[in-house]
Order: C-alpha cells, then sequence, then structure tokens
C-alpha cells in the first residue's frame, strides 16, 4: 500500500512539473522586469493563453490517444471565418440576425463546433476505415482546410460582429474576459473527462498499448473517432473565441498557433508516444508561454526570441519526458 502511495505521488508531482517552472518563472520576471507584477499583466497573460490553450485541449486528446492531428490550427480559422461570414456586418460578412438577439452565442457557437466536428470526421475517416497514416491525413486537412478557407472567404476578412457576440471578449470577471473562463472552464471539463471517466481511461489504454486495450474488449476505432471528432470540436471553439476577440476573421487567422500547441503539450507533460499527461500540466505550458511572450513584450526584445526561447523549451520538455520514462519505468 505504501509503494502504491509513493509512485502515485511520484507520478503526480512528473506530471505536475511544469506548475513548479512556471512559479519561478513569473517570480523571477516579477522580480527582474519592472512593471510585471500587476494584476492587469497577469489577466493579459491569462487571456493571451485562451485561444491556443483551448486548441492545445483537443491536440493532448490526440496525443494521449497515441494519434497526431495536424489539422487544429487550419480548423480554428475555417470555424471563425464561418462564424464571420455567417453573423459579421462587414466585409465579406452577410450580418445573419436573431430575435431574441442573444441566440446568436449558441447558434453561432453550434455552427462553429459543427465545423470543427466536419474536419475531425474528415480526418477520423481515412485514420481509422481507410487506415492512413494520421500524420499524412491531418497534414493534407492542414493545408485543404486552410485552402478552403480562403475560397470561402474570397480572400477578404468578415469583421463586425454584434455587440451580443463581443461582449463575451469585453466583459471581465476578476479582470480576466468571460472568453477566458470559457477556455479554462474547457480545461476543468476535459480534465475531469480524462481522469474520472472510462472514456479518459480507454484513450490512456489506446495510446498506451493498443495491443493489449484491443484484447481487453475495448473499441479502439470507436474511441479513436471519437477523438478525432472531439478534437476537431474543440479547435472549432478556440476558433469561435478567437473570432469574438478579433470581431470577426481574415483568411491568415491563427497562422502559427499549431505550432504554439504542440510547444505547450509537450511541455505541459504530455508524451508524443501516448498514453501519459494531463491537462492541468498542458495548461501550465500554455501559461508558461504566454509568460514568457509577455516578458519579451515588456523587455522591447526582438520578436525572434520568442521562437528561440519556445523551441529550447520544447528541447527541454522532451529531455524532461524521457527522463520520467525511466523514472517511471524503475518505479514498475
Amino acid at each position: 500500500m505504501f509503494v502504491s502511495r509513493q509512485m502515485a505521488t511520484i507520478d503526480f508531482a512528473l506530471d505536475n512539473l511544469v506548475w513548479l517552472i512556471l512559479l519561478v518563472v513569473l517570480v523571477v520576471f516579477s522580480i527582474t522586469i519592472p512593471n510585471y507584477f500587476q494584476i492587469g499583466i497577469f489577466a493579459n497573460i491569462v487571456e493571451q493563453s485562451t485561444f491556443v490553450g483551448t486548441m492545445a485541449i483537443g491536440l493532448s486528446l490526440i496525443i494521449i490517444a497515441g494519434n497526431i492531428d495536424l489539422s487544429v490550427e487550419s480548423t480554428l480559422a475555417l470555424a471563425a471565418m464561418v462564424t464571420g461570414l455567417l453573423f459579421a456586418t462587414r466585409g465579406a460578412g452577410m450580418g445573419f440576425a436573431f430575435t431574441p438577439e442573444w441566440l446568436v452565442i449558441p447558434i453561432s457557437l453550434a455552427v462553429a463546433l459543427l465545423v470543427g466536428a466536419a474536419v475531425g470526421a474528415t480526418n477520423a475517416f481515412f485514420v481509422v476505415k481507410l487506415q492512413m497514416n494520421a500524420f499524412i491525413v491531418t497534414l493534407a486537412s492542414f493545408i485543404w482546410v486552410r485552402g478552403l478557407v480562403v475560397a470561402i472567404s474570397g480572400g477578404r476578412s468578415a469583421q463586425s460582429l454584434p455587440d451580443s457576440l463581443r461582449f463575451l471578449a469585453i466583459e471581465t470577471v476578476f479582470y480576466v474576459p468571460l472568453i477566458a473562463w470559457i477556455s479554462i472552464g474547457g480545461f476543468i471539463a476535459f480534465a475531469s473527462i480524462l481522469n474520472r471517466m472510462p472514456f479518459g481511461r480507454h484513450i490512456r489504454m489506446i495510446g498506451g498499448n493498443k495491443v493489449a486495450t484491443f484484447r481487453a474488449g475495448i473499441k479502439i476505432d470507436r474511441l479513436t473517432t471519437i477523438t478525432f471528432i472531439m478534437a476537431g470540436a474543440i479547435a472549432g471553439l478556440a476558433g469561435w473565441l478567437l473570432a469574438l476577440r478579433t470581431s470577426g476573421a481574415t483568411a491568415n487567422l491563427g497562422t502559427g498557433m499549431l505550432f504554439q500547441a504542440f510547444a505547450a503539450v509537450v511541455i505541459g507533460g504530455v508524451s508524443l508516444q501516448g498514453g501519459v499527461g494531463s491537462l492541468s500540466g498542458v495548461y501550465a505550458g500554455v501559461l508558461l508561454l504566454s509568460s514568457i511572450n509577455t516578458a519579451i513584450n515588456l523587455m522591447g526584445m526582438p520578436a525572434h526570441f520568442t521562437q528561440i526561447i519556445h523551441g529550447g523549451l520544447v528541447l527541454v520538455a522532451m529531455l524532461l519526458d524521457t527522463l520520467k520514462t525511466h523514472i517511471r519505468a524503475r518505479m514498475i
């Protein structure tokens, strides 16, 4: 009993090491950078984590299940553009209105989720039904979905979403915009699913050992399909939130967010080998990247330092992942 508790404690510490790193970084930045230690700065860090963080939720589920999805960035852009085209009033927007006005919130959200789920279902069809390589399938989706964004918009932007949508990006609770609270709620909800529900346990099993999971009678194909659809829908949610933040969409919206999401996932302790990781750690990874970006901006450093530091953090995270794998192997 004591050994099992000790193993559980060590496992928890390994999965949440990034929170300690985040705390150290925030303390160092607060001491060394003028004007960093402010409520407004910390609220901005949380807000800037919203979109990459939301997208990272679905990406984490996919990777924990032993797969990969490179299309989430383009899916985010497509959901944002469809939201803009339907509900914005300027540019390429058609400005659909509803009575009562609050209906635009659930309807636009449902549209964004359906757009994302459709892309995820397409990926799942090729990966699960046709047994194609997930990396190639989702790389192709990354390309064709981004092309679809340009095609349906004609390269034009769609701007000026109605106030009934915009207030979610403007109104704050404890200095943090409502859209950021939606993202935080997503992390909490899916962390509970991952840790406490059979679905979460089963996708961990699939990512850890697919053969053993199949022999245990778990329907791998169905769960893999659901995971891809969920990742697409969550990317659609991220696109909806980003459209609200920017009051519309452009054809290049979200460019580069895929690499930030991957960095956050890896830094957050999700193993690229599958089966291991927590959404708590991923959220800490997102906050860590956002904290570094904010520090670089406050210090007036060139933007390319952000890429250099992010790349270094990913390499360090991979080394830590290897170290944690060795530690867990010795514990067994």
